[in-house]
């Protein structure tokens, strides 16, 4: 704060902090805290709204758990509910879009830290960027006409021979998938970038001298340096892939539904504030959880994260 004050002066930095404190307060927490007490409230007709009928409890929560569907969990069949099946597939592939962009992610950071020479950062950081200047729901349609029975790719792979009749590329969790990790790569490549840029290169010289082949350089120096950007990077990506909506509402097909989607549903739809306000707190606290449980699996600290 001091250091503010010297910088900027008195009146430039309250004026700093006035806006802050809006932000967080007034347009983030405030909200927040509305829509939770909300959760706990019935969704009633006006004129009932406060009078005996207006008591707090958990049966919103529980609506979650309404009607029964078959769902296959590690070749077991069991019977589920609907709504717990969706969020079970938002989870699980939002786990597997965090996974494919590590895996995408790491190459090119690696490449952009200690591969390529300074002079040619700015180009590839402005190419990087560009599909950034592009709205998100023009890059999903995008996505999706190339995607199409009829669309691009099923030409091309046509044209070259590969394939004989159009594949329907859009069916299933396969297109969100790739809409999901289109969009949030960059937030797994910047992370690994910071860390590894960080890496004395002498480190991995030294290795290589001593004779250690290439995979043991990246999972005995270069890995453990950067599990901070790691960390970083799959948080991002895992809680903005779990809290997506226009991706998998563009990309997704009628048997890859999304959670975010049931909660739209709820609110906009059904007009059930009070319901959906309690499936977006369920959906934030179990990611919250799963995120946790992951950073105590891979040893990770917050501190970690916040580097």
């Amino acid at each position: 704060m001091d250091d503010l004050l010297r910088r900027y002066g008195r009146g430039l930095t309250w004026g700093f902090v006035g806006l802050t404190f809006f932000w967080l307060v007034i347009l983030v927490i405030l909200p927040d805290f509305k829509l939770l007490e909300s959760s706990f409230r019935p969704y009633l007709p006006v004129v009932d709204v406060g009078g005996p009928k207006d008591t707090y409890s958990i049966n919103n929560y529980l609506r979650i758990f309404g009607g029964e569907v078959p769902m296959s969990i590690f070749g077991f069949e069991v019977l589920i509910s609907p709504r717990v099946k969706v969020l079970l597939y938002t989870l699980w592939y939002s786990g597997v879009v965090t996974l494919v962009t590590f895996l995408l992610a790491y190459p090119l950071a690696y490449y952009l830290a200690k591969i390529v020479s300074p002079k040619s950062l700015p180009t590839l950081f402005l190419l990087l960027f560009v599909p950034l200047w592009v709205s998100e729901v023009l890059r999903s349609f995008a996505w999706w006409i190339i995607l199409a029975l009829k669309g691009p790719l099923n030409a091309v792979l046509i044209a070259l021979g590969i394939i004989d009749t159009e594949i329907r590329w859009i069916s299933g969790y396969s297109p969100v998938i790739i809409g999901l990790v289109y969009t949030y790569v960059l937030f797994m490549v910047f992370p690994l970038y910071n860390a590894m840029q960080s890496l004395d290169s002498n480190q991995i010289e030294a290795a290589d001298d001593l004779g250690a082949p290439w995979w043991r350089i990246h999972w005995r120096v270069i890995l453990p340096h950067s599990k901070p950007g790691i960390a970083s990077g799959a948080v991002m990506v895992f809680m903005l892939s779990a809290g997506s909506l226009l991706v998998p509402a563009i990309m997704g097909s009628t048997t890859s539904g999304w959670f975010t989607q049931t909660i739209q549903g709820i609110m906009l739809e059904e007009q059930d504030w009070n319901t959906g306000a309690a499936f977006a707190f369920m959906l934030l606290t179990i990611c919250t959880l799963v995120v946790t449980l992951a950073m105590w699996v891979f040893k990770v600290k917050l501190s970690d994260i916040a580097k």
